[in-house]
């Protein structure tokens, strides 16, 4: 139970690695807010939790519109009292359309990256004085190990949220407001199985030192520890679970 009497709001908490964010939260005391474009989805995560005897509301949230941002951030003081944390989880990937960078259609890149990267910023900005009202607090951004490669429109998304995650924990120290980034490697996901052809899931598990698929409990254990008092020291790192899928000096 560390996480009791905190608040947590979990974007793109309706599904996927996001509700597994979501219940481990609420597993540990956290009052969660599911912030999620798709409201059934969250509705169900949110009823799941409840259900489960946690704490749980719902939004609907279109987070790469500054308004929505707001009302989430609005609706979750109302209910909840204040906000301790921030999962920036929500993007595009699932479903994503694969184009190379002369073919991708100008409209769907604006979108993509208006969800994938500026949301992150427009999340963080609609918290922010929550966060420092409540004399600090824990940002956990969603990355990829894709960021390192950088060769689609997703990859530079993630770049980006890397970037970010640095920029924000510089800017936001001084309020005691810790930022961090979790980047997974490939994980067995229903959103890898559905959008990575499985000869090319194989290739990257042989070509791991760790030669399996993440779990989502793997990274669900570091956003928990990121979150923690446990890492009241660090800020501005984008911690990499990943099987050893990237490993720099």
């Amino acid at each position: 139970m560390r996480f009791k009497d905190k608040v947590a709001i979990v974007t793109g908490g309706g599904q996927g690695i996001g509700e597994h964010y979501a219940r481990a939260l609420a597993a540990e005391g956290a009052a969660v807010v599911v912030a999620e474009i798709n409201e059934d989805n969250a509705r169900k995560v949110a009823e799941a939790i409840v259900a489960e005897g946690g704490k749980a509301i719902y939004t609907a949230t279109d987070v790469s519109n500054e308004d929505s941002c707001a009302e989430c951030v609005e609706r979750t003081i109302s209910e909840c009292g204040g906000i301790d944390f921030l999962i920036n989880n929500a993007a595009i990937f699932a479903g994503m359309r694969r184009k190379s960078w002369m073919e991708i259609e100008l409209d769907y890149y604006r979108r993509f990256m208006a969800v994938n990267l500026e949301s992150v910023l427009l999340m963080t900005r609609a918290v922010y004085p929550a966060l420092k009202a409540r004399g600090g607090g824990s940002i956990v951004n969603q990355s990829s190990t894709a960021a390192y490669y950088a060769g689609n429109y997703y990859g530079l998304a993630k770049l980006g949220v890397n970037g970010l995650t640095i920029a924000l924990a510089k800017e936001l120290g001084p309020d005691n407001i810790r930022v961090n980034g979790v980047a997974p490697g490939p994980t067995n996901t229903e959103a890898t199985r559905t959008s990575v052809a499985e000869d090319r899931v194989k290739g990257i598990i042989d070509s791991l030192p760790l030669r399996r698929l993440g779990e989502t409990q793997d990274i669900v254990n570091t956003v928990l520890f990121l979150c923690s008092d446990e890492a009241s020291w660090v800020t501005g790192q984008t911690w990499s679970v990943d099987g050893g899928h990237i490993m720099r000096p």
